[in-house]
């Protein structure tokens, strides 16, 4: 523990590395064909008078014939299905040139129509094709209706590629959800469906500070359900003796992304972020409310290869990072936005993840009016480290940035054994934070550092330590001014990628017999370890025994003390476990409070970990310098998933259920007695929390993986849960079990709950 007196913090006035890039497969949907068939129409450029006739007034964009003949490519991929060969003999789609179209697109602003076509179009996957080559798509459009090329291209700048919403200029949404506009039946059954849905969404309460300090048990409004992060939930409806009843309530396909979602839940409506698309859903029935798509650059596949792990709601508004390093506050009602920022700037305008220093894919946390949201990666420092920042909750100013990377001359600033801040890196933080409004402290997980060497080589200024603050630590700050108020480092100098940026528990347990209130923290390896979360003291450690580096734990510091023998050593290879990827990683534990019992999903996996320094060049070009191949343990019997059930209070293994299949999820404990968790086999399963015995399970689609919760609509409860895999840890500990290639599928929303009679007999 380290109290801290001086301000680290820059205050502004108004204003994992093994998350590598996917190889994640876009889907070609024939109604994208919509989408191009109104997008492209609106734009215009010097044209005959035929063609000018359907544009509004004003001057146009130019293209080129190069670029409409790719645009012909395209639109024979993506768009003929529907539309037809000749864009006028299709099936199912309107005709893209003609009379007709010219005079339904005719009166419509570009802009106007550009906005309706990418919050709308298509259906399944709004904006699913790159920015480019939709533009390739407008050409095309364009030269079909009489336009004439020139001698410049259409580019996606000129079509423009900012943010839409709801688009409907009426005081409450429109739930405009025909495939084609002109063929719309909106008779009297449509028009009572959409006042139950506006009606449904009207009905929404704000979130105060005091909901968010004291929610409903039927709702879910931050990632883990509450500040202090335990992602337990209250409702009992669904429980030991009834759990084998339950059915599917609905489903729904949701945009493509990495998932690791976690949807919220408020008044019975069901907030969900996937890829570049937000969307409000009827808890109860899964009929879509409203939905955003936001356009992104194409290096970002439209949001597809993202990991936006949450969101925040405050007051009126829905809180959500995006794949290009914003956040967005959307009105909850109408999904209209309120304020963009961008927080993460781009580097040379590149977005793609092998090239993006930082990133947000944390949930944020809203505490007295500020959304507080960590950065992570940080790999090649040019903007000196990751941070933590404080908006303002209504307007998107920043109020105030604390650097993840301690400064020279501040607390812990001389602990990067003598390297410039240029020369540090990484401080990630991936999850969202806890709140103590007691303390009125937030508390915040970081990673390790992404070039190990700077801790490990000597430098030519003599630094106080190598410790490398404040990577793997917990920090505590005042979440109104950003101001640190104490840190306290789990693992100094960790050059193992072992990270120790997850959920920060905030809990009660007697120590030494009195009733202490503390902060739990698990690292990659497998070790939680409690502090007093006032003033991080250090109380005690667990050990799951899933490492073999640290060789003991001071009992009066918490410092962990390495095994010599895996130093590292440059160019030498050495059998490590757990590996990089962690015994356990993001898929967050559960602790019921009432038993005191913490649920851990784990991964029996280790390494053939390899340090390889790096010059100069190749350091600024970014990623990490050690190498790391899975291996199973040393005796293992082919069982690589675990959950460890673990009592805090006598810090003893309650019970241990071990299988094939890696853990996918997070772990959901209820207190109906029961822990919902997913694994890469494609099961999602409940289990007995007091044995662990298994009492129900559903095959899904793909891998859960994702964070599950549960919610209650009129008195009804229902489980949640996404699949779909594609996150770095399905492909990375499923190669040791091939089998189960599971982890890639449709981005999917299961929504689970007993049958009407069993829910209504509690």
């Amino acid at each position: 523990m380290t109290k801290i007196d001086s301000q680290s913090v820059q205050t502004i006035s108004g204003s994992d590395l093994t998350n590598k890039r996917r190889g994640i497969f876009q889907m070609r949907n024939p109604m994208l064909a919509v989408f191009a068939s109104v997008f492209f129409t609106i734009l215009g450029s010097s044209v005959p008078a035929r063609a000018q006739n359907f544009f509004k007034s004003g001057a146009s964009p130019s293209f080129s014939a190069a670029q409409a003949e790719r645009g012909k490519t395209a639109y024979a991929n993506s768009c003929a299905n529907c539309h037809g060969s000749n864009l006028d003999d299709g099936e199912f789609g309107p005709p893209l040139k003609g009379t007709a179209f010219q005079q339904k697109w005719g009166a419509q602003s570009p802009a106007a129509l550009f906005s309706y076509m990418l919050q709308k179009m298509p259906p399944t996957n709004p904006g699913q094709l790159g920015s480019q080559e939709y533009a390739d798509l407008e050409a095309y459009v364009l030269q079909a209706n009489g336009a004439a090329a020139g001698a410049t291209e259409l580019t996606a700048a000129e079509l423009g590629s900012g943010v839409s919403a709801q688009a409907s200029p009426a005081a409450k949404p429109q739930f405009q959800r025909d495939v084609f506009p002109s063929r719309g039946n909106r008779d009297a059954i449509y028009q009572a469906e959409m006042a139950r849905r506006a009606a449904k969404l009207e009905k929404l309460t704000p979130v105060t500070d005091e909901v968010l300090q004291n929610p409903s048990d039927a709702d879910w409004l931050m990632w883990r359900r509450t500040y202090s992060g335990l992602g337990f939930s209250p409702l009992d409806q669904i429980k030991k003796a009834n759990v084998n009843d339950l059915r599917l309530a609905w489903s729904r396909a949701l945009p493509l992304s990495a998932n690791e979602i976690t949807p919220l839940v408020h008044d019975g409506v069901l907030f969900v972020e996937s890829g570049s698309t937000i969307q409000a859903i009827d808890g109860a029935t899964g009929d879509l409310l409203w939905q955003y798509a936001r356009a992104l650059p194409d290096v970002l596949l439209n949001g597809s290869d993202s990991v936006m792990r949450g969101m925040a709601m405050y007051q009126d508004k829905l809180f959500a990072p995006t794949a290009d390093g914003h956040i967005v506050a959307l009105d909850v009602k109408t999904g209209k936005v309120v304020w963009d920022r961008e927080v993460v700037t781009p580097l040379e305008g590149v977005y793609a993840h092998s090239n993006h220093d930082f990133r947000l894919d944390g949930a944020p946390i809203v505490v007295h009016g500020k959304v507080i949201a960590g950065v992570s990666l940080g790999i090649t420092n040019q903007s000196g480290g990751c941070y933590i920042v404080g908006l303002d909750a209504n307007t998107g100013d920043e109020v105030w940035r604390f650097h993840n990377i301690a400064r020279p001359g501040q607390p812990g600033g001389d602990s990067w054994n003598g390297a410039p801040v240029n020369e540090r890196y990484g401080a990630s933080v991936w999850t969202s934070g806890s709140y103590d409004p007691k303390l009125n402290l937030v508390y915040f997980g970081t990673g390790n550092t992404y070039d190990v060497s700077t801790l490990l080589q000597p430098h030519r200024q003599q630094g106080d330590s190598n410790d490398g603050l404040y990577t793997d630590s917990t920090v505590a700050l005042d979440p109104d001014t950003g101001k640190l108020a104490w840190y306290y480092q789990h693992m100094n100098r960790d050059v193992w990628d072992l990270d120790w940026a997850f959920e920060q528990l905030l809990l009660t347990l007697p120590v030494n017999g009195k009733p202490t209130d503390l902060l739990v923290s698990g690292g990659k390896m497998a070790i939680f370890d409690a502090v007093d979360r006032a003033d991080g003291t250090y109380k005690f450690s667990k050990d799951l025994g899933m490492q073999n580096l640290v060789r003991s734990i001071d009992p009066k510091t918490g410092k962990k003390i390495i095994d010599p023998k895996f130093e590292p050593v440059a160019n030498k290879t050495e059998y490590i476990c757990p590996n990089a990827n962690g015994a356990r990683n993001w898929p967050a534990s559960s602790y019921n409070p009432v038993t005191h019992i913490l649920y851990v999903g784990l991964a029996e996996v280790c390494m053939d970990y390899t340090w390889a320094p790096r010059d100069a060049a190749e350091t600024a070009a970014g990623g990490l310098d050690i190498r790391f191949d899975l291996r199973t343990r040393p005796d293992s019997d082919g069982k690589m998933g675990r959950i460890d059930a673990v009592n805090l209070e006598t810090r003893k293994i309650v019970w241990m259920d071990r299988q094939r299949a890696p853990i996918a999820s997070a772990m959901l404990a209820t207190a109906g007695g029961l822990l919902f968790s997913g694994a890469q086999n494609r099961e999602f399963t409940a289990r007995d929390a007091a044995t662990g015995k298994i009492l129900w399970q559903a095959g899904l689609n793909a891998a859960p993986s994702s964070y599950p919760i549960t919610y209650e609509v009129n008195g009804k409860e229902y489980v949640a849960v996404v699949s779909g895999g594609g996150g770095p840890l399905d492909a990375g500990n499923t190669s040791l079990a091939p089998e189960l290639n599971n982890t890639a599928g449709g981005t999917t929303l299961w929504i689970f709950a007993l049958p009407r009679a069993d829910a209504s007999a509690r």
